[in-house]
């Protein structure tokens, strides 16, 4: 199946990328980001993030499908 990905802030820095689109064999969020995680050696650990899927946030054992489009949001401030 194929997602899109979109990265913002510190994710987005340690990717070197805004948005990607992967090709994947089916599964949860949380296994998603734990194989990001270890490819692109993110340093968050997913108790720090909310994931969106399709613009809805969601649990992290949420399934995904073919064309869903995910975001892992970092904490961010301002200043």
């Amino acid at each position: 199946m194929t997602i899109q990905l979109y990265y913002f802030a510190l994710l987005q820095d340690q990717r070197g990328l805004a948005e990607e689109t992967i090709e994947l064999d089916s599964q949860s969020v949380a296994d998603l980001y734990a194989n990001l995680k270890s490819k692109h050696g993110f340093t968050l650990e997913p108790q720090a993030l909310r994931v969106s899927v399709n613009q809805q946030f969601v649990a992290w054992d949420t399934e995904l499908k073919d064309g869903d489009e995910v975001v892992f949001i970092p904490p961010v401030s301002g200043g």
